[in-house]
């Protein structure tokens, strides 16, 4: 399966989940490294401009990784607490995602979109026995529409 992220350009090369264990998002902890990705890039852009700070135009690339089919579980809408859409998110998603991870089963996670419910995430496990599997594909400069950014 191909997912995709967006991120600023001097953090494309890096596939380590250190910035989500820093700054955590939704699904993990601090301290629990994971990479957050999207089933389209559609998706993946609207994930990050919801969280851009206004007026910041930072330099983006779209990274493309492959994942592996058979390693990816999934947590649909309704195993969910009633607000799990909200911003700031629930703790309650941190403490699943961390389940998950503990538990150890899959690499990636496919979970909802906050932002559109019925688009799909996927959460990768940096710490699964299975993350030397995932590739980077590709990896190119993502310029943004300013008027993504207005504010």
């Amino acid at each position: 399966m191909r997912v995709y992220r967006i991120v600023q350009a001097r953090h494309a090369g890096g596939l380590s989940g250190m910035g989500a264990a820093q700054y955590p998002g939704r699904w993990n902890k601090k301290g629990t490294p994971v990479l957050y990705t999207g089933t389209t890039i559609e998706i993946a852009l609207l994930e990050v401009v919801v969280n851009l700070p206004p007026m910041l135009h930072p330099s983006l690339e779209l990274v493309t990784l492959k994942i592996p089919d058979d390693s990816i579980g999934a947590m649909g809408i309704k195993g969910l607490p009633k607000h799990w859409h909200r911003y700031p998110a629930p703790t309650e998603l941190a403490e699943l995602g961390q389940h998950w991870v503990d538990e150890g089963k899959y690499l990636a996670l496919q979970v909802p979109s906050s932002v559109v419910y019925s688009a799909v995430n996927i959460v990768l496990n940096c710490r699964h026995p299975r993350f030397a599997e995932v590739g980077m594909e590709s990896r190119k400069p993502f310029p943004l529409d300013p008027r993504l950014l207005k504010t």
